[in-house]
């Protein structure tokens, strides 16, 4: 029998929790490096090149590839022989190891975890508590699946209760294309077919704990029917053109992982979880000799990408920028923003809407300003800001049109915005612009003060004022409503298949 001391257990979920927070998995980073060799859409390759830059940047830096640093979700398999030396249950292990890692003062991670998830949203402060998942297994050890799953990509799982006989693959090329690219492509998906509904779930995101081996099993084939699926799903997403970010290209994921687990003989569970650009997982045993010890990767694994402003990106004053200016820019072009910042997102959006409703006076005068859909990590050390990539633009669709009645020009963020918003932004001809989910700490190198100037009492969802210079952002709808999100995908779908006629037609 091996004794796990509480304390080495407490420790290795800590240290883990650090570790994913900016060192990407190789196998990743190998995977996204072969997918900016490959790409073709000059917008695509632009995003997975600030995605590859920020990456590094994160592993030298030790800071957070994302600034949405997740909920923890964490699969602990206990060993029949395996005492517990200790007064914590196992949740609560895990949970202290989740409250020192988020609170470490060297890499402080940012706490997004709300109690009362139906009332008043509490934020718990210290992203407690984690998901658990703990199953009893043979054997003296320990084994830890743990991962940091962000708000984007959790929002867009997918559960469908099928007929024995439909089509697994033709529900998910159905589905993926709704999701939207809030999920931060390219990413995983993670796919659970059998048991029941919530088995179903639970394996999908298990199986996004899994390493990318998808081209080592397109090298060597298919070997049952569920590699054989993973095949099929993984060409036939790719084909719809999506690309990184939603902006258009070859690459929208990068595997496809299934586990699957035997079903009652009237249904079909099927569900699909995707993982985003910030994959962030890692596994380790613990077999009573200690605590975990996790390798540092080479930092010449990473492929050598060193993403820079385009020569032909326009410079943009945001201190004396018109809705005459914005009315020129053109959907897909690049902007660096420099000068005077508004940010806010859900709650802040929620509370300014109800003050407006009550006829009541806004704290921040919005007349022909910008505001970043962006909840930071806290600044360390002489930083102005923690990572400030932008989170999804969606969710703050059903407050745009009040917003923009202020005289707001324009919005940035990341993913898609809804038919009625880009009716809004023709309306009020103002402009969305995107922001590179996955880049958080590169995007945060141009902010070069903040300050918080409404509704403190909100954490991280705070208004602050940001100072930035040179902040990169593409236009995704212009003044007349035109969205990249849908002329992207729309056009990359259409290459890719011209594409394949060709390759069809050159075989002899």
């Amino acid at each position: 029998m091996n004794i796990i001391k509480q304390e080495d257990f407490i420790a290795s979920i800590a240290d883990a929790l650090q570790y994913i927070s900016y060192y990407h998995p190789a196998d990743y980073i190998h995977a996204l490096g072969e997918a900016y060799l490959h790409e073709k859409s000059p917008a695509a390759k632009d995003a997975i090149a600030q995605i590859l830059t920020n990456s590094r940047m994160c592993a030298e830096g030790k800071r957070p590839l994302c600034q949405d640093t997740g909920i923890v979700i964490a699969f602990v398999k206990v060993g029949m022989n395996v005492h517990f030396e200790g007064d914590l249950t196992l949740e609560q292990m895990v949970n202290e190891g989740v409250r020192r890692a988020y609170l470490h003062p060297e890499n402080k991670l940012r706490a997004s975890i709300v109690t009362d998830p139906a009332g008043k949203r509490t934020n718990t402060k210290d992203n407690t508590p984690a998901v658990v998942h703990v199953s009893l297994v043979s054997g003296d050890k320990v084994e830890v699946s743990i991962g940091a799953k962000g708000g984007g990509s959790e929002n867009k799982a997918k559960l469908a209760m099928l007929n024995p006989n439909d089509s697994i693959v033709d529900w998910i090329v159905e589905t993926v294309p709704t999701m939207g690219a809030g999920w931060c492509p390219p990413g995983m998906l993670g796919i659970g077919i059998g048991g029941s509904a919530e088995k179903a779930m639970l394996l999908a995101k298990e199986s996004l704990m899994a390493p990318i081996d998808m081209h080592a099993l397109k090298a060597r084939g298919a070997q049952n029917k569920l590699e054989e699926l993973r095949l099929e799903i993984f060409e036939k997403v790719n084909n719809l053109g999506i690309g990184a970010q939603g902006l258009g290209g070859l690459a929208t994921v990068l595997d496809v992982k299934i586990l699957d687990y035997p079903t009652h003989a009237a249904s079909l569970p099927v569900a699909m979880i995707p993982n985003c650009a910030a994959t962030r997982h890692v596994h380790f045993e613990l077999d009573g000799s200690g605590a975990a010890v996790l390798e540092a990767p080479n930092l010449n694994d990473w492929p050598d990408v060193n993403w820079a402003p385009s020569e032909q990106a326009k410079r943009v004053d945001l201190d004396v920028v018109s809705k005459e200016e914005i009315q020129t820019w053109q959907p897909g072009q690049t902007l660096l923003l420099s000068g005077k910042l508004l940010t806010g997102r859900d709650a802040a959006h929620k509370r300014m809407s109800i003050m407006l409703q009550k006829g009541e006076k806004l704290p921040i005068d919005f007349t022909n300003r910008f505001i970043y859909y962006v909840g930071p990590v806290d600044a360390v050390g002489d930083e102005a800001v923690g990572p400030a990539g932008p989170t999804t633009a969606t969710r703050m669709d059903d407050y745009t049109d009040a917003m923009l009645k202020t005289g707001l020009l324009g919005m940035i963020g990341k993913a898609e915005r809804g038919e009625a918003t880009i009716a809004s932004i023709a309306k009020y001809q103002s402009v969305y612009l995107t922001a590179v989910g996955g880049a958080a700490y590169l995007v945060s190198k141009a902010i070069k003060k903040a300050e918080v100037i409404a509704f403190a009492d909100l954490g991280m969802e705070a208004v602050y004022e940001f100072t930035v210079q040179d902040m990169p952002v593409m236009v995704a709808v212009d003044s007349r409503g035109v969205s990249i999100h849908t002329t992207g995908p729309a056009e990359w779908k259409q290459k890719i298949a011209q594409l394949q006629f060709i390759d069809i037609r050159s075989v002899p």
